[in-house]
This record gives structure tokens, sequence and C-alpha cells, in this order.
């Protein structure tokens, strides 16, 4: 199935299920609020959100494609579901944003709106089978120890469901837009939590290897002098 939606690039990767906020202050996007808010009770309020490859910033190119002189962005993306908006006297708004179904960029469509809009082929997001249930557990675990190791002993309460676990597991570790993008882009969850297992394995090794050591002020000589 296809549709369009407007697009919005981002320097982050939206997950489906994730919440995502904003503060929306450019006066194109500020358009694209206001648009949602304009529709009829009942219609979704929503956009696309695409990370960035490269570029600062994105605008409709004369032709289909997803590059400009300006940017590059990822062909896959996640749909923002509008949850929450508050508008500020200055025009300003800070919404609050869910992550709901990914797709990928078919094109650039021509649009009367100074924002971006695009045609989408939406990904299936397949039943986790049998090899999703025995990896769950095991990305699991490996997500504890990496939260462990990064910031103590967690008490985070995390799900055992492998398609919401492999999404939060991609949306909270600290990896870059590339791991992301690769975990978003996973046909199934299967091979998002292998992925994730071995992301996740490498991650948790780096952070063992550069650890800090702890120092008592002290320790670490004379302050500078304000001379």
């Amino acid at each position: 199935m296809t549709g369009t939606l407007p697009l919005f690039p981002l320097g982050t990767v939206l997950f489906p299920g994730l919440v995502l906020p904003l503060h929306i202050f450019e006066e194109r996007w500020r358009t694209l609020v206001r648009n949602l808010m304009d529709l009829p009770d009942g219609s979704p309020r929503e956009f696309g959100v695409v990370a960035i490859e490269r570029g600062l910033e994105v605008m409709p190119p004369p032709n289909d494609g997803l590059a400009t002189s300006e940017v590059v962005v990822h062909e896959v993306g996640c749909v923002a579901q509008l949850r929450q908006i508050t508008e500020h006297p200055d025009g300003k708004f800070d919404i609050v944003t869910v992550g709901q179904r990914r797709f990928r960029i078919t094109g650039f469509v021509p649009s009367p709106h100074p924002y971006p809009v695009v045609g989408v082929e939406w990904l299936p997001e397949p039943e986790p089978d049998a090899a999703a249930d025995t990896l769950a557990p095991r990305v699991l675990a490996s997500f504890r120890e990496y939260l462990g190791v990064l910031r103590g002993n967690p008490d985070d309460q995390l799900p055992d469901d492998p398609v919401v676990l492999s999404h939060l597991v991609a949306a909270s570790a600290s990896l870059t837009i590339a791991d992301r993008q690769q975990l978003l882009s996973a046909p199934d969850p299967a091979t998002r939590l292998r992925l994730e297992l071995k992301i996740l394995a490498r991650e948790t090794s780096l952070l063992r290897e550069v650890r800090a050591v702890p120092a008592q002020l002290a320790q670490l000589g004379p302050a500078p002098s304000s001379n």
C-alpha cells in the first residue's frame, strides 16, 4: 500500500511506539502544525519523520528523488502521530508525537506547502515468529548488562514483547544514526533483535574499555591559578 505524507527531516530516528517531543520554531514547520490542527475531527494528524544522512535541512527538489544540493535523507522513516500541542504567544509550538508505522520514501511530490511532501510505501511489521521469541530474552539480558555498565544498577521495567523490546532498545541505547537506521530498516523483529545482540555486545565492550576511573579532586593536582 502507498500514500503521501508531510515530511519532517530530523537528526534522529523515530521508532514505532516511542515518544518524540519537538519544539517547533521555524515558520514552515509552524505551518505544518497549523495545517494538522485545522484538519477535521477524526482525521489522522501525522507526518513522516526521517533521519538526515547529510546536510542540515531539506526542501522539495525540482524532480523526484531523495537528495537536493542541501541534504540527503534516509529512505526509511516512521510516522509521527500528533498527540499534544502547546501553542505559545510568539507562534511557536511544543508538540508531543508518538511513532506509528514505518514507511519507505518513493519520491517527493508537488505540493503548495512550504514543507516537503513525499510519496511513501508502508512497510509491514510482521508478527514475531519463534526465532524472535527465542531472541527476545537474550536481547533483554544483553540490554540490562549494557545499562548496568552504562549507569550502574538499573531498575528499569523493560518489556518482554519482542517487537516492543526491539524498538525500545534501538531508540534507548546510545547508538549512531547509522546503527539506528539499520535497526529501523530491519524487515522483521527477529532480524532487528539479531542485530541488537551484535550491537549491544560491541557497545558494552567499548563502555568497559573507556570507563572512567573515580578520583578525588585533590588527586587531580592543584587548582589553576586565577592570576
